[in-house]
């Protein structure tokens, strides 16, 4: 909190079979106005609708549809809030594949990256590409923030794709299989 309230960009990031566990929580950051790039999907419009309701700005689109223009949105709405979400392997995987949106998304703000892991004392996990987790009622949630990342923008290709591994490498361990 303290990072922004100094007013420097973080972007959180999720695996996609995490990331709705964590959805109640993140009401907490509404005062900063972020945003989240979500699918244009029918199973997106209801997470969209949700992540609104939490205080989010739900940014429609994805990898594999309108990703462009979404990207675009995203990076204005960063520079704007200074706070952001994203799912890194979303919306269809592969699963604990990094796609290279969000580095794209942090190097174009200057943010820094903080992974977001979400575990579930009593869930589900559903037979998804993402063995996507949804917590029993009542139980509890952990929900643990990595130590930032900060990458510096880089026009290399080899170098970027390093980087995208490297969070990838950084990530993959909480992620359930």
């Amino acid at each position: 909190m303290d990072y922004l309230e100094n007013g420097e960009s973080v972007l959180l990031c999720a695996w996609h079979q995490q990331f709705f566990s964590a959805i109640r929580h993140f009401q907490n950051y509404k005062v900063f106005n972020p945003s989240i790039m979500i699918s244009q999907s029918s199973d997106g419009e209801i997470v969209a609708g949700m992540a609104k309701h939490a205080g989010w700005n739900p940014v429609r689109g994805s990898s594999s549809r309108g990703g462009r223009e979404a990207l675009k949105k995203m990076i204005v709405n960063l520079k704007e809030s200074k706070l952001a979400a994203h799912i890194v392997d979303g919306p269809r995987g592969p699963s604990g594949k990094v796609k290279a949106g969000v580095i794209r998304l942090a190097h174009a703000t200057d943010a820094v990256i903080v992974p977001v892991y979400a575990f579930a004392e009593n869930g589900w996990y559903f037979n998804s590409w993402d063995k996507f987790l949804l917590p029993k009622p009542f139980s509890k949630v952990l929900i643990r923030f990595g130590k930032m990342i900060k990458f510096d923008r880089v026009k290399d290709i080899e170098i970027f794709e390093e980087q995208r591994k490297r969070l990838e490498e950084i990530m993959l361990p909480a992620l359930k299989v």
